[in-house]
């Protein structure tokens, strides 16, 4: 009980921090919206598809590649930074929280933005005439891992990388966008040539992209994307780990400034 009450107050004391600064939630909201509609539009046009199936393909990149991306690492990597400056992590030398409970308030916050964004792409995707074609379980699960992979990397990259706020721009920018690309979230990883795709294996977005586009777009089974589905597996638990190493390591640091 003690990690789930320590946990549920550092997601509340988050969550009230942005919807004070309702701005956010809303860019956070336009975004995804933005990038639905263009991916479905060319894809229709382009592809010679129909609106609704069209849309069924946007839909699962949009969600992994834009909305999750930026709520998700952008946003752990901001709140972690701003954690820094503000210094509230000082309080918790002496305060019992632990880097479990910290890490885990830090992706339940997020995974309700998250959340959010699913319903808001999924949605308009239905507005325009896409249906869920595959398990809706598994289809939240392939999210749900998409939101750990996130936090635990935008974690370890706030606490080992960002000092100031100034960084996280720059920060999401080198690492992520390359990543976002390479991941097929902006192009049809069909597209690419025989030696990027083979490096895209590697790329845990090109994985969330491809398993929830073959369940939620395809009506594939577990045992269908069973590579993509064990890769996410395996590195959100990696994340998790880094992440409560990294909490470790930042606040060993943080305690000699």
């Amino acid at each position: 009980m003690k990690y789930w009450h320590e946990t549920l107050a550092v997601a509340q004391r988050i969550l009230t921090e942005l919807l004070r600064r309702r701005r956010s939630l809303v860019f956070w909201s336009i975004f995804p919206i933005s990038v639905l509609l263009l991916n479905g539009f060319i894809l229709a046009e382009r592809a010679k598809l129909t609106t609704a199936k069209a849309f069924e393909s946007a839909a699962p990149a949009t969600l992994v590649g834009a909305a999750l991306f930026f709520s998700c690492l952008g946003g752990s990597v901001a709140t972690v930074v701003a954690e820094r400056e503000q210094q509230t992590l000082k309080r918790l030398f002496i305060s019992p929280l632990s880097g479990t409970s910290y890490f885990l308030g830090i992706f339940v916050a997020h995974s309700c933005i998250g959340i959010g964004q699913t319903l808001l792409v999924y949605t308009i995707a239905t507005f325009f005439g896409a249906q869920f074609q595959g398990s809706i379980p598994l289809g939240c699960l392939i999210i749900l891992l998409s939101i750990i992979s996130y936090v635990g990397v935008g974690f370890v990259l706030g606490t080992q990388f960002a000092r100031r706020t100034e960084d996280v721009n720059s920060l999401v920018a080198a690492f992520g966008v390359p990543l976002l690309i390479l991941g097929g979230a902006f192009l049809p990883a069909s597209l690419f040539p025989k030696n990027l795709l083979e490096l895209a294996k590697y790329n845990p977005i090109y994985h969330m992209n491809e398993a929830l586009m073959g369940v939620w777009a395809g009506g594939k089974g577990l045992s269908d994307i069973a590579p993509h589905f064990w890769f996410l597996s395996g590195f959100a638990v990696l994340m998790v780990g880094g992440g409560w190493l990294s909490y470790r390591r930042m606040l060993s640091v943080e305690r000699r400034l």
